[in-house]
């Protein structure tokens, strides 16, 4: 039998985003095994390639021109400059487009208009073409024509009201993410609205635009708290690292660090009590069920508390994995990588790169038995391979068209 082809081999995927959310998305198409030619701004580039330091460090410890947060999100694709300003380079793009599968583009609503690479205009070019648009707020309503950050959306779609310490214990207010969850999540489903877009076309032949905006992907990401809300008629409030639904389930300190121990079930939590050797709080009537703990948390809270400070962290950790009650240490990132777990699933990885010799990677989570991810190539330098994918599409540019940047 021959091997069998990566799931995306033979897309070919056209990606006019920057920053993070589109370039989330194309990675994963690209991790997939799609064709990603990334066209970026002569001068510069993505954004994302200057937001550093840190910077990816050369043979001699020297840093590169490329930001570890560009690295992030662009591995297994090639780099193309095009000034769409350029009428000549907007006519490359839309040559390009004619014999592509997907296009994804994070520009404002109606910004690609005035170069003709709208979808409407690619439409009439190649009606089989897939076009992503991605922006703060969508194509429609009051809000569209504003631009999106992530910071702002964590802040106008909820989540700040529901992250960080509870208002009356210090430090409480508002607490954005640690990283930029609203373009990742918004990444991840502009990725499976593609694969979606992509099955039906088999069926009818024919492309059409997904319109995703930063801020719808950032309130269904909020789920059950949305629900709460649906249901309760009241806003859930911060509870610092306490869950708004389940008891006990949050962070505790031990006597010589912190971990977290999260009982989903009323079997969990009578396992934990054994394991603290007060099988009696397993049994008591106002701690039974997770109603009757919620409703009583903050005394249960204070007796759990008590005990969990006698003993270290490693030692509740162990106990508490023996009787399947799940828990774990908070760990910083370097704790993380050198986790024997990460470590066998190879979640660090390393691809060759023309500046630095060898750049990381974080290894993709979609693990296949049959057609794995393929790390092909590191994220590219700006314009790498713009001569390449041209002749490829047998098209030829001025130098106006490509901009000043010289490309190999």
């Amino acid at each position: 039998m021959s091997e069998r082809k990566p799931p995306l081999d033979g897309i070919k995927v056209l990606d006019l985003s920057r920053v993070l959310a589109g370039p989330w998305c194309t990675q994963n198409l690209a991790d997939l095994g799609a064709d990603v030619i990334k066209v970026e701004r002569p001068q510069g580039g993505d954004d994302t390639r200057k937001w550093g330091p840190p910077y990816l460090k050369d043979a001699a410890g020297h840093d590169t021109s490329e930001a570890a947060y560009y690295l992030s999100a662009n591995r297994n694709k090639r780099s193309v400059t095009v000034d769409i300003g350029n009428p000549e380079g907007a006519e490359l793009i839309r040559q390009m487009a004619a014999h592509c599968d997907v296009l994804v583009e994070n520009f404002k609503v109606g910004g690609l208009k005035k170069y003709g690479l709208d979808y409407e205009s690619l439409k009439a070019l190649n009606p089989a073409l897939i076009y992503c648009s991605i922006t703060g707020f969508g194509q429609t309503g009051p809000l569209a024509p504003l631009p999106g950050y992530d910071f702002v959306i964590q802040g106008m779609g909820g989540l700040m009201s529901i992250t960080g310490e509870r208002d009356d214990r210090p430090g409480g207010g508002p607490q954005k993410a640690g990283v930029a969850v609203t373009d990742i999540i918004t990444g991840m489903y502009a990725t499976v609205a593609i694969l979606g877009a992509l099955h039906e076309r088999n069926r009818s032949g024919l492309g059409q635009q997904i319109d995703l905006a930063l801020l719808d992907c950032h309130v269904a990401m909020l789920a059950n708290q949305n629900l709460n809300y649906m249901t309760s008629g009241v806003a859930p409030k911060r509870a610092g690292n306490a869950h708004q639904n389940v008891v006990p389930y949050q962070v505790f300190e031990a006597s010589d660090g912190e971990l977290i121990v999260a009982t989903g079930t009323d079997g969990q939590y009578r396992a934990y009590c054994g394991v603290l050797e007060r099988p009696d709080l397993g049994t008591h009537p106002d701690y039974v069920t997770n109603s009757l703990r919620l409703k009583n948390r903050v005394a249960l809270i204070a007796e759990l508390e008590a005990i969990m400070r006698t003993r270290p962290r490693d030692y509740w950790v162990a106990q508490l994995q023996k009787v399947g009650v799940p828990c774990g240490p908070i760990n910083n990132l370097q704790q993380v990588f050198d986790n024997e777990q990460i470590k066998y699933r190879q979640v660090w990885r390393t691809l060759p790169h023309p500046l630095a010799g060898e750049a990381p990677t974080t290894a993709s989570p979609m693990r296949f038995s049959d057609t794995p991810v393929q790390y092909r190539a590191a994220p590219p330098l700006l314009g790498q391979h713009t001569q390449e994918v041209l002749a490829e599409f047998g098209l030829q540019a001025s130098p106006a068209a490509l901009g000043s940047v010289k490309s190999s």
